[in-house]
């Protein structure tokens, strides 16, 4: 499921104004831009990139070109080792994981919006990315972020979704990859 979204990032919007200067014929020209910031409202042009991930309750705004929606999006926390009925190595076969919680919040601040668990992933230092467990127990975190969900203007939708995780390892960062972004949003997480 993909949310229809472009990613204009609120907190790395920058206005870059100019000034005059002369040059040696007298004329005016430009001198080189400094990035200031913004408080404009989030556009449809390209994000730029930044040079760190954001950190949690820290919200990505997004700006859908095609029918002009605007949504944010935060990364709320990041909970290992939850327990639940069945083990994450039982479920899935492995050995030394356990289920890891990542709770979320989508808001709709103008039209409607959709939204997925699946384009958060977790990624770990050594290249290692985790998807959302497929699983759903009744004793998970609670309340569960919905597998889908729209979201009407003015409405949020927060909850935790759940993955099976190495127990040793932790993950850096939170990544929203969605399709309708140009690079993947990231969360930093913080060490434990």
């Amino acid at each position: 499921m993909r949310v229809r979204t472009t990613a204009v990032l609120a907190t790395s919007l920058a206005v870059l104004p100019l000034t005059a200067c002369s040059s040696p014929d007298g004329k005016p020209e430009a001198s080189p831009a400094v990035a200031a910031p913004s408080s404009a409202p989030p556009s449809a042009s390209p994000s730029p990139s930044r040079t760190a991930p954001l950190t949690f309750g820290q919200s990505l705004t997004t700006n859908a070109a095609e029918d002009g929606s605007v949504a944010t999006a935060t990364v709320i926390g990041y909970q290992q080792g939850v327990k639940a009925q069945q083990s994450a190595d039982t479920e899935n076969g492995t050995d030394g994981y356990v289920w890891a919680a990542l709770e979320l919040k989508v808001c709709s601040t103008k039209g409607t919006i959709h939204t997925s668990r699946f384009p958060w992933i977790l990624s770990y230092p050594d290249g290692v990315r985790i998807e959302p467990s497929g699983t759903t127990f009744g004793d998970f975190p609670k309340p569960e972020y919905p597998i889908e969900a729209t979201v009407k203007e003015g409405d949020c939708v927060r909850g935790k979704t759940v993955y099976a995780v190495p127990s040793a390892q932790h993950p850096t960062k939170i990544l929203y990859t969605t399709k309708l972004l140009a690079e993947p949003a990231e969360w930093a997480v913080p060490t434990a």
